[in-house]
């Protein structure tokens, strides 16, 4: 599969770098909504090992992985460093990477990184997919269920389709096993890890573990949204790179100001992010609540 390009606003006056690491399942292509809404930003958008351009690469370790980007970081990221940006897997490697290299990054954000591993039924339906690894009507029904836009689907199913079956079960084995060292020893920058959805059951358990383990932890979970557009994961992406590394404070994408700083919360605070899927349940609870109010009620309204 031809790859997607690592490198994008090589041209960029005066910005840090930022690495953008995939989840799985997908390769670097499906950071490009992200990439096209940052034009004036230094990014790297890697492929890890069996996924993508390197699909006939082995899988080998989370630790393997991590030490995999810190060479692409040292090597192209301006001034050796990065911010780094996680999904999922690549949530997972981005904290072996603060663990194994930290003076190589500037700040983390890791978004829906089951870190304290999955179990339960939730495990076994992992180990049930691999069954079905080498059908394209699987990976059709995974782009429905993900919601994938219909000029998208075609990509996702050949990529999908081109993932050995042996890579994905290692990468299923890591996974299940959750990714959080017990320390993530010397790094001292601002890490924000986001929840939200189906994934904050198996994802938010862990944040205080992780927060824990570093010496210096950034104001706690925030939980966020799946469905969220191009444009508020890709002004997230710039707004924590740029205010989150030093005021500790992920922008909302509906604030006006993204450098308008804000004091410290704990690890348990939750703050509400808006998105589409949010704004549905609500409009449903909206109807429920007119549906049981006393007739006199409604059609008063009327």
């Amino acid at each position: 599969m031809t790859g997607y390009p690592l490198e994008h606003g090589a041209e960029a006056p005066g910005s840090e770098t930022i690495v953008l690491l995939h989840g799985g399942t997908v390769a670097s292509w499906s950071w490009q909504p992200q990439v096209e809404g940052m034009p004036d930003r230094h990014v790297l958008t890697p492929d890890l090992p069996g996924f993508g351009s390197r699909s006939g690469e082995e899988w080998q370790s989370l630790d393997r992985t991590a030490d995999d980007v810190a060479e692409i970081i040292r090597s192209r990221a301006r001034g050796g460093s990065a911010h780094v940006i996680g999904l999922s897997l690549g949530g997972l490697v981005a904290v072996r990477l603060m663990a194994r290299h930290p003076e190589l990054i500037r700040s983390c954000l890791i978004s829906g990184a089951p870190l304290a591993g999955i179990h339960g039924a939730s495990r076994f339906l992992n180990t049930l997919q691999l069954r079905l690894w080498d059908k394209a009507w699987y990976w059709r029904a995974q782009a429905k269920a993900f919601g994938l836009p219909a000029d998208a689907v075609d990509l996702f199913v050949d990529h999908g389709l081109g993932i050995r079956a042996d890579n994905a079960a290692r990468v299923f084995a890591d996974v299940n096993r959750g990714g959080c060292p017990d320390s993530l020893g010397d790094y001292r920058g601002p890490l924000l890890a986001v929840a939200g959805g189906r994934s904050r059951a198996w994802c938010g358990g862990a944040f205080p573990r992780c927060a824990a383990g570093s010496r210096r932890p950034s104001p706690g979970s925030l939980p966020a949204c799946t469905t969220s557009g191009a444009s508020r994961t890709s002004g997230s992406s710039t707004g924590w790179s740029s205010a989150g590394s030093t005021t500790g404070r992920l922008p909302s994408p509906t604030d006006g100001s993204p450098d308008r700083p804000a004091g410290p919360a704990p690890v348990s605070r939750s703050v509400r992010w808006p998105c589409r899927r949010s704004g549905q349940r609500s409009h449903r609870r909206s109807r429920r609540r007119r549906r049981h109010q006393p007739r006199r009620v409604r059609q008063g309204r009327r």
